[in-house]
């Protein structure tokens, strides 16, 4: 797979951004997701969201330019994955403190 999509350097990810990517319910859903560190396809159903496609876009569009998630592409498919180790090396225990919060009832 070729990461295509910007996305800060890891030096670059900052708190603030990273807290307001995930303060959306439905972020935080994604998060709580994307967690296990896999791979995932950037559709609703992965996510147990019911939501449109455009909508989802937008928050894992918020996610990844605030250094929280990494797109990745092939072909015309594309997938979402957590920056867990970028994220433990700039904030080690925000990404345990914030799945332990979760609550899966979005």
């Amino acid at each position: 797979m070729d990461d295509s999509y910007p996305q800060p350097e890891t030096a670059d990810i900052e708190l603030l951004e990273v807290l307001k990517a995930v303060g959306d319910p439905v972020r935080l859903q994604v998060l709580s997701v994307i967690s296990d560190g896999q791979l995932y396809p950037c559709n609703t159903e992965a996510f147990g969201l019911d939501l449109h496609k455009s909508t989802l876009s937008h928050h894992l569009k918020v996610l990844r330019e605030a250094g929280v998630t990494s797109t990745l592409v092939e072909g015309r498919n594309r997938g979402v994955r957590l920056r867990r180790a970028d994220l433990d090396a700039r904030f080690p225990g925000l990404v345990d403190g914030l799945l332990a919060g979760v609550v899966t009832t979005v």
